[in-house]
């Protein structure tokens, strides 16, 4: 997992996806940067030869109609709600972001709201953040004695014979289970990769097509922390045949009810989106369709407000969600520390519990201080990283928080 576990989700680093595809195609092979290393392994010249050609055209297609089509990039709204003070100290902390932010500092009894362009109660995408419902749905099957962490996934998931199926759910909810990010094989990947270029949502199976996916996947390095969509996937759907139910029933029953969460949903398919749903830009500011992802929904297909983030940080601070063993830390990664989806690290002398999210055309991070009572989330129509804003937040303007 390394770079995987720090920073903006390289699994959904997609503007650096398409550069490194470009460059790789016309020469054949692709070669991650160092940053996507861990997670997108090399493509070879033999997986991409028969289909070359046709990504090399579709590029090509790409770049003239986006060159001729794109609108000119979005900045930063100057339209600032809620409390001036803590907009002033976010803003020069979002180098990247286009459009709008929405941004909550809680600091014990207290909530601050400041949005660029928006309010606490806008929705975006929340991307990976949603893998950490996922994870809390483990601890709180677990507690209910519906699975254990044993339990493996082939037990509750049609997978036959495939490798996955002796996979457990404890390697799934900590990326240890041997699978790539996608554990797609070259002719489901490729596709994947072009949409991509084309700024629509790559993630387009259902519950069955991510199944057939995972029956194919191959398992390397199992034990090794390698992140993976397709790993989380999988648990969140296992969970809710464990539950007889669906992954998204699963979420509001045991998540967004309890906890109050009215504004966040898991719309599955563009069609299910409210009218007027925010738009999200690419790091470069061309606008990005929306991602839904369907069945891969437990690994980031959720939407969220700061609003309802703010209400889920606050029964995470206070012991009160459920799963709240999700939280516990497990294994040793480097100069971290990985519990059921959530990482937790040491930031200027602070060991903060965290989670970042990003889509085609958004980004996301909720970051916590339990010991000091504190919680920062952060959202973003665009996808450049946000964790700078909020963990600089969190740790670097403590004093000034608690002193208002």
């Amino acid at each position: 997992m390394s770079n995987a576990m720090k920073g903006a989700d390289p699994v959904l680093d997609v503007s650096t996806l398409r550069l490194y595809l470009l460059r790789g195609m016309s020469q054949g092979t692709v070669a991650w940067p160092s940053p996507l290393s861990a997670t997108c392994r090399r493509l070879t010249s033999t997986h991409l030869h028969g289909l070359a050609g046709l990504a090399l055209g579709l590029g090509a297609i790409v770049a003239v109609v986006g060159a001729l089509s794109r609108p000119s990039p979005p900045s930063l709204s100057t339209q600032v709600t809620g409390d001036a003070a803590l907009a002033a100290r976010a803003r020069p902390l979002l180098p990247g972001a286009l459009d709008r932010v929405s941004i909550g500092v809680v600091d014990g009894p207290s909530t601050t709201y400041a949005s660029f362009g928006a309010d606490e109660h806008t929705a975006y995408e929340i991307g990976s953040v949603t893998k950490t419902f996922t994870g809390l749905l483990l601890a709180d099957a677990i507690q209910r004695g519906e699975v254990t962490a044993e339990t493996k996934v082939g037990v509750l998931l049609p997978l036959g014979s495939a490798p996955v199926a002796d996979v457990t759910l404890e390697e799934l909810a900590s990326h240890r289970a041997g699978l790539s990010a996608q554990g797609m094989q070259p002719e489901d990947q490729i596709p994947w990769l072009l949409r991509t270029l084309m700024h629509r949502d790559p993630f387009v199976q259902d519950v069955d097509g991510v199944l057939a996916i995972a029956r194919k996947a191959r398992l390397t390095d199992r034990g090794a922390v390698v992140y993976s969509n397709l790993g989380v996937a999988l648990l969140g759907h296992a969970l809710a045949a464990a539950a007889h139910t669906d992954y998204a029933q699963l979420v509001q029953e045991r998540l967004f009810t309890p906890l109050g969460m009215t504004a966040s949903s898991l719309p599955l398919t563009a069609g299910r989106l409210p009218k007027g749903a925010l738009t999200g830009y690419s790091a470069t500011g061309v606008a990005e369709a929306p991602w839904t992802i369907d069945g891969w929904a437990p690994a980031g297909g959720a939407r969220s407000t700061v609003a309802d983030m703010v209400r889920y940080a606050r029964a995470l601070l206070d012991n009160s969600a459920p799963g709240m063993d999700a939280l516990t830390p497990r294994w040793e990664v480097g100069r971290q520390q990985v519990g059921y989806v959530w990482t937790m690290q040491i930031i200027q002398g602070r060991t903060v519990t965290m989670k970042n999210g990003l889509t085609g055309g958004f980004t996301s991070k909720i970051v916590l201080d339990r010991a000091n009572d504190r919680a920062v989330i952060v959202l973003s129509n665009t996808a450049a990283q946000v964790d700078d804003a909020a963990d600089g937040l969190l740790v670097g303007e403590h004093a000034w928080i608690s002193s208002r």
